[in-house]
């Protein structure tokens, strides 16, 4: 691809053209609502009329008292939860908050990666000049660490496997970088080669956490659709 293309289709990245259809229910209660999200829908309205598509005012439509946890960027696609009442999204907030919760994201990156496993422990904070990019900052950033294992290589790439232990935003996509395997697909910290890809190649495959009413544990899983 050449570099005028390239700027092209980054560029073209960044214009909000939300996939049509409703996103898969994975589970409905009274209490809680998971939902396969599609990549390419935010989670909650953008700023500008442009952007007020969104996954939560969807799930409106039939769920009316949907109320947000937590998000997952633009890009990502995977499993997400929603409470139904004040007091599932605070039971359910404070499992996110206190780090109760487990997650599995797959991804596919660019290259192969030295070892097997690894932990990347480096803090972030938002690049001010540059946002909504994240980077890494030793001085002010806050503390971040994600857990990764190589799944299988794939050509000249790697499907990998990661477990987020904090929840910083972009936190996958930048310490992925940080190790120099960036996430294909990825508009924001991809270049060349690595973001000519048609969507983010990273996936929430699984959420476990336990019920906010009965306290039962509960997993949840979205096949990865790449």
């Amino acid at each position: 691809m050449s570099e005028k293309a390239q700027n092209e289709h980054t560029a073209s990245r960044f214009i909000y053209n939300p996939p049509h259809g409703d996103a898969a229910i994975l589970h409905a209660d009274d209490d809680i609502l998971v939902v396969d999200k599609p990549a390419g829908l935010l989670s909650v309205p953008g700023r500008g009329a442009d952007r007020a598509d969104c996954l939560i005012a969807r799930l409106r439509v039939e769920f009316p008292d949907v109320l947000l946890v937590h998000r997952l960027d633009l890009d990502t696609s995977g499993v997400i939860i929603f409470g139904l009442t004040k007091q599932a999204q605070a039971h359910l907030g404070k499992q996110f908050e206190t780090r109760k919760t487990q997650k599995r994201y797959v991804a596919l990156v660019a290259g192969h990666l030295a070892e097997a496993r690894g932990r990347v422990d480096l803090p972030l904070i938002v690049d001010w000049p540059n946002r909504p990019r994240q980077m890494v900052c030793h001085e002010t950033g806050k503390a971040a660490q994600t857990d990764w294992r190589v799944a299988r290589q794939e050509g000249e790439n790697t499907r990998v496997i990661l477990k987020p232990l904090t929840g910083r935003s972009h936190q996958l996509r930048v310490h992925m970088l940080a190790l120099g395997h960036p996430i294909l697909g990825d508009p924001l910290y991809a270049s060349g080669a690595a973001a000519a890809f048609p969507r983010l190649m990273l996936h929430a495959e699984e959420l476990r956490l336990r019920h906010p009413a009965t306290g039962a544990a509960m997993s949840f899983k979205a096949k990865v659709p790449f």
